[in-house]
């Protein structure tokens, strides 16, 4: 079986979209929520449905190059698998970061950590693009939009409000 790299990926794509869908139900919901026109499934249901359906066109539509198609292990070939990796590592340590730290410090980390495997050198790009976008985040997510976002485990051990 032959694909171009367009097939594979979105091949790749179709396999998250129908595993993300597959989970939707293990998503926890608030008494009463359910009748809502817009609750914590909603978008979820949707962002699976809309990489399902694109993914799959992207499958079956022709490509540019249809006699070009190369083997499905030689589309990966190449790619920085390494940085995709510690991506990856870098996401599961901020999940487990905000418990403990709480979301200003843990995403400023973050931030600037996925630079850093970015290969982005620059402490003061680093510094200024990380601190003011948590800044921001912090702002939309919990005065705009009323989200409670975790001071974290030290704050409260270092004396905070109790």
């Amino acid at each position: 079986m032959t694909f171009s790299k367009d097939k594979a990926g979105a091949f790749a794509f179709l396999a998250l979209a129908l595993a993300y869908g597959l989970n939707i139900g293990d998503i926890p919901m608030l008494p009463g929520d359910e009748d809502e026109p817009f609750n914590a499934k909603t978008m979820p249901i949707f962002l699976s449905w809309m990489t399902g359906i694109v993914s799959f066109l992207l499958l079956v539509m022709p490509s540019r190059n249809e006699t070009g198609g190369e083997p499905v292990i030689a589309a990966f070939k190449g790619l920085q698998w390494r940085k995709t990796f510690q991506l990856l590592g870098l996401m599961l340590l901020y999940g487990l970061a905000l418990t403990y730290l709480g979301f200003i410090p843990a995403t400023i980390l973050f931030i600037a950590s996925g630079l850093w495997i970015l290969n982005e050198r620059r402490l003061k790009y680093l510094i200024f693009s990380s601190i003011p976008l948590t800044v921001a985040f912090w702002y939309i997510l919990s005065q705009l939009l009323g989200i409670y976002l975790t001071h974290g485990e030290i704050f409260y051990l270092l004396g905070g409000a109790q």
